[in-house]
Parts: C-alpha cells; structure tokens; sequence
C-alpha cells in the first residue's frame, strides 16, 4: 500500500512541475516552486494547489 501511494504522490509531483512550467509566472516563481514541490513532495504539492502560479484563488 505504501508503495501504491508513494508512485502517486510522485505522479502528482510531476504533473504541479509541468503545470508550474507552463504556468506565465516569472522564471524565478517557477524555480522557487519547482524547489518547494521537490523539497516537501506532499505538502509542497497541497500549498502549490491553492496558492501556486495559476491556483484559482487570484
């Protein structure tokens, strides 16, 4: 089971970097949350839904 959630939180990783690349954010914001993603996979990855390049909250 650890395994099973461990690909998809690597999945959903994956898929916030491409969405933070595609994003229109400056390339210093795209680095900073490619960085945040990468350090802290599942809560970078909760903070990067709500409050990253292109959240629906702006």
């Amino acid at each position: 089971m650890e395994g099973i959630l461990g690909v998809l939180i690597f999945i959903a990783d994956i898929y916030a970097i491409i969405k933070i690349l595609q994003s229109s954010a400056s390339g210093l914001k795209k680095l900073v949350w490619v960085l945040i993603v990468l350090l802290l996979p599942v809560i970078g990855l909760i903070i990067w839904f709500f409050a990253g390049p292109g959240s629906k909250g702006r």
